[in-house]
């Protein structure tokens, strides 16, 4: 459950590249720690992130957790529909349940692994 053609953080986002946009999303791993999502906040468009800060939460039957930005830039697109059905997410983590799409200021992928690389962070 680790798709080879993303990028990803140790916080357990993931991204993937096109062009100058990113579209960001949570992990497999992640929503499957998370459990049921039941809610979702998100930064507004055009709000300045930085890699690393926190963007966002999720809230899920057994906690919240923090959304952190994989990469700097701006939000050019947040996905509405996880407004209304939060639980895509858990569904589709890495289809219908993206998060965000960031216009990036230098390389998407800096600091970012590749997904042997994940699977060895989240195997511990």
């Amino acid at each position: 459950m680790i798709p080879e053609d993303l990028h990803y953080s140790r916080e357990h986002e993931w991204v993937r590249p096109d062009g100058d946009v990113v579209t960001v999303g949570v992990t497999h791993y992640a929503q499957d720690q998370l459990g049921d999502i039941v809610f979702v906040e998100l930064p507004e468009v055009g709000e300045a992130v930085a890699s690393g800060s926190v963007i966002g939460e999720l809230e899920s039957t057994k906690s919240v957790s923090d959304v952190f930005s994989p990469v700097d830039g701006e939000v050019v697109e947040r996905n509405e529909t996880l407004d209304s059905t939060p639980e895509t997410i858990n569904g589709d983590p890495y289809g219908e349940g993206w998060l965000l799409r960031i216009r990036v200021a230098g390389d998407p992928t800096e600091g970012l692994l590749d997904a042997s690389g994940y699977a060895a962070h989240i195997a511990g």
